[in-house]
């Protein structure tokens, strides 16, 4: 099973007729992921989703595309507090090394 199928089942099961652009979510969600916390990036792709239902903009991707745009300017603006730091490319680098040691 890959992202796709995944996308169709969920679809089905919550009764959703939907095309989504994944990539769009999916970049959207790791700016959000960078620039506030890594927790902020599911919940701002549900409530993505409750903007997007409660306009009625199933059929209507450039409106949906322009609250992406919006959350994702929110994100990169967002001051992360003074102790949080940024995730680095050589932390995501670390992280995938040890997902692949802890599968060997």
């Amino acid at each position: 099973m890959n992202l796709h199928d995944w996308i169709d089942e969920l679809c089905d099961a919550l009764d959703l007729d939907a095309e989504i652009d994944e990539g769009l979510v999916l970049d959207m969600t790791r700016v959000v992921a960078h620039g506030v916390e890594r927790p902020a990036a599911p919940i701002s792709a549900y409530l993505l989703g409750l903007a997007a239902g409660s306009k009625g903009l199933l059929a209507k991707p450039e409106e949906i595309e322009a609250l992406v745009e919006k959350t994702v300017a929110l994100a990169e603006g967002w001051d992360r507090p003074g102790g949080a730091e940024q995730d680095t490319e050589d932390e995501a680098e670390e992280l995938e090394e040890s997902e692949v040691d802890e599968e060997e």
